[in-house]
């Protein structure tokens, strides 16, 4: 919370100078070039501002791939041993770094499948309908994915979603969510509802929920609480341990750039590692380590998040993961939060200083209470200005029915980036 204090008393300027002296004093900016961007016609770079939607490739990507590649060339089966990094025990040398970034423990963390496969595995886990307690809450605007898999769980156990998905709203004429308000809900239904399932940063507002609070209301009445953290990995620091939440899961082709549909993460709080009596879907790879290549014993779920693991993982998604995870050991997510409220609040700031009326970001003002992203909400318009950014080389993202949204991201965005995108937006703008 100091960070954000002592960042907000840094006084802006609209000038490209200014924005310029902030990149020269950056110290993360030489990890720009960590990176693929992408180049116009002319070999500029393009404004890239969708990270969170799918981060750049570094620049290391490649030769870790090309490893595992080579290995698999050259030593056939016997890489399961003896290649560079041997893929027997390849997700382990992720899960480190996992957990520094989602403050857990690493007995918490296991990178597995993708988001929604994973919140399936997790519900069947920590949605244990009865009689009474059957209900699941949603954020209104939740993520498509979520919102179908909450609903197909609920119809799996017979449940009618009209009458048991019950949805946490903003109040008339506002667009963010409201703590309160849950806790309004749980009051009055909270012993009909089974599990929380929270967006934790909202994918369309890029709202950051008290995750510690959510975790204290559900568990108050009895309801397991499960957050989707697609837009929080690698852009905010959850502490998913401290926050007593049951379970998590995300994807790490956003802010954590390993690459389109690449391996998902999940967290299960320690307190579970050691629950044999969980109701879970179990394959090889949740079996004891000591056991499981002594294919004749009974089922003995190995302890902590790696229990939930079905399959032997896929090496060449796992190699992108390690080569932006390294990223993230060197530098750590202090850093990149640090450098993140700065350039975040930056933007803001220009584009509050456009003073147009068309335009109104949605994105809570208070870096506590969101990440990178920043929403622009475009009144009485349709797409033509994302189509026209676009035309620009200014790569932000369309979410109907009026939002642009953008985020500049710590790791390769930079001042005079953001200075750009929104001196461009003042030229498009009627």
């Amino acid at each position: 919370m100091s960070t954000s204090k002592k960042i907000h008393l840094i006084a802006f300027e609209p000038h490209l100078e200014f924005a310029l002296n902030l990149d020269r004093n950056d110290p993360l900016a030489k990890y720009r070039t960590a990176f693929h961007i992408p180049k116009d016609e002319q070999g500029n770079d393009w404004l890239y501002f969708t990270g969170n939607s799918l981060g750049l490739q570094p620049k290391t990507t490649k030769s870790a791939i090309e490893q595992e590649l080579n290995d698999w060339a050259n030593l056939g089966v016997e890489g399961h041993f003896e290649a560079k990094n041997p893929w027997m025990p390849y997700h382990e040398f992720l899960t480190e770094s996992m957990a520094k970034i989602m403050g857990a423990k690493p007995i918490e963390i296991v990178v597995m499948n993708t988001l929604t496969t994973n919140l399936h595995l997790l519900m069947v886990s920590f949605y244990n309908p009865t009689k009474k307690r059957h209900k699941i809450l949603i954020e209104s605007d939740a993520f498509p994915s979520d919102r179908y898999a909450v609903q197909t769980q609920l119809e799996f156990h017979g449940y009618d979603t009209n009458e048991c998905l019950i949805e946490w709203t903003p109040r008339t004429d506002e667009k963010l969510l409201r703590t309160e308000d849950l806790e309004q809900i749980l009051e009055t239904q909270g012993e009909e509802i089974a599990l929380l399932l929270i967006g934790g940063v909202n994918y369309y507002t890029g709202q950051y929920l008290d995750l510690k609070k959510i975790a204290a209301l559900g568990h108050a009445k009895g309801c397991k609480v499960g957050i989707d953290l697609a837009h929080g990995a690698g852009n905010i620091q959850p502490e998913l341990h401290d926050s007593g939440i049951d379970f998590a899961a995300w994807c790490t082709y956003k802010y954590l750039n390993a690459g389109p549909g690449s391996l998902g993460g999940v967290f299960v709080h320690e307190r579970y590692a050691h629950d044999k009596t969980l109701k879970r879907f179990a394959g090889w790879w949740s079996q004891n380590k000591a056991t499981r290549f002594n294919m004749r014993q009974p089922l003995d779920i190995t302890p902590g998040a790696e229990g939930w693991q079905l399959s032997n993982p896929p090496i060449l998604s796992m190699a992108a993961i390690k080569a932006a995870l390294d990223l993230f050991n060197e530098v750590g997510m202090n850093k990149l939060r640090e450098k993140s409220i700065k350039l975040t609040g930056y933007l803001e700031f220009l584009i509050k200083g456009l003073n147009h009326a068309q335009i109104e970001i949605i994105t809570p003002s208070d870096s506590n209470q969101r990440g990178c992203q920043l929403s622009i909400q475009v009144k009485n318009a349709n797409k033509d200005l994302h189509k026209k950014l676009t035309e620009q080389h200014v790569i932000t993202d369309w979410r109907e029915p009026d939002v642009i949204r953008c985020a500049p991201v710590p790791f390769y965005n930079s001042f005079e980036d953001v200075f750009r995108m929104v001196k461009i937006l003042k030229t498009l703008l009627p």
